[in-house]
Order: structure tokens, then C-alpha cells, then sequence
């Protein structure tokens, strides 16, 4: 226990990690999203439900990327008080694009679980209005939400300070992180993988190995790894942290390897800006085909629901 450790060797670590993993981030993930939108809006003939909810995520994603280079000055320089605003609007920018991307994510999930698993519903449920209104509903529950929350993790009038770094204590207030967590992410994650696993699991039972089934197994796999992968040790650090806030945690130790854990994992969790590539890529090969994925496994699916129900 102590009141006065040093975190100094790991600020110092972290302002080389975060340029080297920030800097092929923001390139490939500016290159990879700018392409994406290129080829939703211009080069497919089609709006499918599939097509308008990546093109949303692909928004999402730029939308964390933007701040990112403010984000690497901000490493290694201390701004005015009077930059206060501006970093705020840019710490929204990233938590929107982060947790805009997760539920938009979610909404993937559980359209093609819809899709697969319910294909007589799906009928009813599924549409491309459909899918841009929930889209729209994303979009405005996560401004809505992110703004008013992020203005309170600063103080007014304290000097200088490092932007995206030293956030006040209500900014880690237990109802903050709780809702963060139960909401942002593990409410959203159980929802993913729920929906992952039973659309596998419909797709294996239809006994159907096509190429088209395959195909959207590799969808299903890409976006279940673009959800976990970067989210999740991001937000197992941060709760990590708020033990360390609440004086639960108080071992020197512990605390600057939390600090380097958390740090590292936030960073990381960006690369879902890339990761999300692998959706694109599957989907646009989805619409672009003669026979459209979701279209064949619907009818797999109710084949299957016949015959067993025929038994």
C-alpha cells in the first residue's frame, strides 16, 4: 500500500507503444473504411439489410479514427484549460464511434440470427427500412447517451492537462462504470454470442455444406472476433481500474500494471477499425454473388423445418 506511486515508467513506456500501434491503425483503418463506403455507396447495385448496416459501422469506425491523431498528441503534450471543449467533443467522437460500433455489431447479429434461425419472421422483421431505422436508433442513442456523460469526466479550470488521460473521479463514479459495462458492453456481448452460436448451430442442423452456407459461417466468425477481441480486455482493464479508484485494489504493483493493462488494451481495442475489414469483405462478396447468402440459408433453414417437422 502506498499513496505516492510512480506511474512514470509507464507513461513513458506507453508514449512509444501507442505511436507505433496508433499510427498502421489509423492508416490502415482510414484506407480500409474510406474503401468500404466506397464500395457500398457506388459499386453495389443493391441496398441490402447487410449492406446498410455495414455501412453504418464503417461510419462508426471513422468516427473513432478521427480523434485518434489528436489522441497521439495528446500522449506526449499537455493542453491549455481552455482546450477543455475541444477535448471533450473529441473524447465523444471516440466513445461514440466505439460504442456505436458495438451495438451496430449487435444489430448484425441479430438480423442474420433473425435471417437464419426465424426465416418465416424474417419475412416480417427484416427490411432495408427496417435496417436504416434501427441504424438511425443506434446513432441517436449513442450520441444521446455518450455527450451529456463525457462533459463530467473533466473539471473546469484545473490548468494544463493531457487529453484522453486523468479523468475525475466522477468519471469513475459507480454508476458510470456499471452502466458501462452492464450496457456498453456486456449486455451487447451476450447478445453477440448468443446469436452467433445459435445461427452456427441452425446452419450445421440444415445439414447444408454449401459454399454459400460456409460463406456465412466466415461471416459469422469475423464479426464474433471484431466484437471480442478488442473489447473485451479493454473492458476488463477499465473495471480493473475502478477497483483501483474505489481503493480496492491498492498494492503499488498491481496499480502500474493495471495502468499499463489498460492503457495497452484501449489501444488495441482500435484495431477493431481493421478487424471490421473482414465483414466488409465477406459481405460485399455476399451481395455481389449470384445467390445471396442469407437468401439460401433461409431456404436450408425451412427445408430442415419441414422435414422435421414431418417426422
Amino acid at each position: 500500500m502506498t499513496s505516492n506511486c510512480s506511474f512514470d515508467g509507464v507513461d513513458n513506456l506507453m508514449k512509444y507503444l501507442e505511436l507505433a500501434i496508433y499510427l498502421p491503425i489509423f492508416l490502415i483503418g482510414l484506407i480500409l473504411n474510406v474503401a468500404a463506403l466506397l464500395v457500398f455507396c457506388f459499386f453495389l447495385r443493391k441496398w441490402t439489410e447487410s449492406t446498410i448496416y455495414m455501412t453504418s459501422l464503417a461510419l462508426m469506425d471513422l468516427l473513432l479514427l478521427f480523434p485518434l491523431p489528436f489522441k497521439m498528441h495528446a500522449n506526449t503534450h499537455r493542453w491549455p484549460a481552455d482546450l477543455q471543449p475541444l477535448c471533450s467533443i473529441l473524447e465523444g467522437q471516440y466513445f461514440v464511434g466505439i460504442y456505436g460500433s458495438i451495438y451496430t455489431i449487435m444489430c448484425i447479429a441479430v438480423d442474420r440470427w433473425v435471417a437464419i434461425c426465424h426465416p418465416f419472421k424474417a419475412k416480417q422483421l427484416r427490411s432495408p427500412k427496417a435496417a436504416l431505422w434501427t441504424c438511425v436508433v443506434v446513432w441517436v442513442l449513442v450520441l444521446a447517451v455518450i455527450f451529456p456523460i463525457i462533459y463530467r469526466f473533466r473539471e473546469a479550470g484545473k490548468g494544463d492537462f493531457h487529453c484522453f488521460h486523468q479523468f475525475s473521479e466522477k468519471g469513475w463514479s459507480p454508476p458510470v462504470i456499471i452502466c458501462l459495462q452492464v450496457f456498453g458492453f456486456l449486455g451487447p456481448a451476450l447478445v453477440v454470442v448468443y446469436c452467433s452460436v445459435r445461427t452456427i448451430w441452425a446452419l450445421q442442423r440444415s445439414g447444408q455444406h454449401s459454399p454459400q452456407s460456409r460463406a456465412c459461417v466466415k461471416i459469422i466468425y469475423s464479426s464474433l472476433s471484431a466484437f471480442l477481441l478488442p473489447f473485451t480486455p479493454s473492458h476488463l482493464g477499465i473495471l480493473l481500474q475502478f477497483l483501483v479508484h474505489q481503493g480496492i485494489i491498492q498494492d503499488c504493483g498491481n496499480k502500474t500494471r493495471i495502468s499499463l493493462f489498460i492503457q495497452l488494451a484501449m489501444c488495441l481495442s482500435n484495431i477493431t477499425c481493421c478487424l471490421d475489414a473482414l465483414c466488409y469483405y465477406f459481405i460485399a462478396h455476399e451481395v455481389r454473388s449470384p445467390k445471396h447468402t442469407f437468401r439460401i440459408s433461409m431456404t436450408s433453414q425451412r427445408k430442415a423445418t419441414f422435414s422435421t417437422s414431418s417426422v
